[in-house]
């Protein structure tokens, strides 16, 4: 018997589909710990946001839901299949889209044969009933894996590489070529880095307040190949981007750490054409601006 039923509702629309190490909700592929901005992307604005110990999201009308305590590290999105709970808080009507596990849709009877990894999908159930109300799907805390030895060793470069006079605009260009067109390897993910570091064990849930020294001197030190430079046309801050979460586990958006302050380094770049900014002290908008390159805040 299919869990889910097809009804004329928008969620209906939606797809989740699970691999080993990968999720992509409606071929969108999204990694958790997930931040709230890129689930609004997805899933539209939330119907209601409830405050109760932890922030508790809701989309009423696509039946989903999470929560949070922290809006850049939201571990788990959940999907209500029935009313069989006792929920607090919960959507109005339950997800009527399809959730699949390697190309296989979740059924009653085929739930208990998944295993992922990295991830987890896990079903909610009372005791004594036998369909589950919720639908989870996350990150998987047992899950560890070996990182190689030398992946975050910084090599010395066998070509040209860029030179940076400022340290917010290499972030920048990390963005574009890391995360955006993952030409830049390795891709840096923080909760690796932290497992794979041996010279000191760093604790996240302390020190991620403020940027970790080793993090910070990583990109520092990392070598861009000179190659690279003709593939930036653009560059696009925002508190959300990708390497500004890697340097500072629980950032706000908020920080001035990243500012750019010197626009010398945009000159190796002869296709960047336009910059969107919001991490950058006032002079740089005009800066780039006379040098040819439309430049505004966010």
């Amino acid at each position: 018997m299919r869990i889910f039923k097809k009804k004329r509702n928008s969620s209906s629309n939606i797809i989740v589909e699970s691999h080993t190490n990968q999720i992509k909700i409606n071929g969108r592929e999204v990694s958790f710990p997930i931040d709230y901005d890129t689930l609004v992307e997805i899933f539209g604005k939330p119907s209601r946001e409830e405050h109760d110990v932890v922030w508790q999201v809701i989309w009423d009308k696509l039946g989903i839901y999470t929560e949070y305590a922290t809006s850049d590290a939201i571990f788990y999105i959940r999907f209500l299949l029935s009313n069989k709970h006792q929920l607090k808080y919960f959507p109005k009507k339950f997800f009527c889209g399809q959730i699949k596990v390697d190309n296989q849709e979740v059924t009653q009877e085929n739930f208990k044969e998944i295993k992922l990894k990295k991830y987890e999908v896990s079903k909610n159930t009372y005791e004594g009933e036998a369909q589950p109300y919720t639908i989870s799907i996350g990150l998987n805390f047992f899950y560890t894996v070996d990182v190689p030895k030398d992946k975050y060793v910084i090599k010395q470069p066998k070509e040209d590489v860029l030179e940076f006079k400022d340290f917010g605009f290499k972030l920048s260009i990390i963005q574009e070529l890391m995360y955006n067109q993952e030409l830049l390897e390795p891709k840096f993910d923080l909760y690796e880095f932290v497992d794979w570091y041996s010279k000191r064990s760093i604790n996240l849930e302390e020190e991620g307040y403020e940027p970790i020294p080793e993090v910070t001197q990583y990109f520092k030190d990392l070598q861009i190949p000179k190659k690279l430079a003709s593939e930036i046309t653009q560059i696009y801050q925002d508190g959300g981007n990708q390497v500004y979460m890697q340097l500072l586990r629980f950032g706000e958006g908020g920080e001035d750490y990243w500012d750019i302050e010197n626009t010398a380094d945009a000159k190796q770049f002869p296709n960047l054409k336009k910059a969107v900014l919001c991490y950058a002290k006032e002079n740089v908008i005009d800066e780039l601006n006379n040098m040819g390159i439309q430049a505004e805040w966010l």
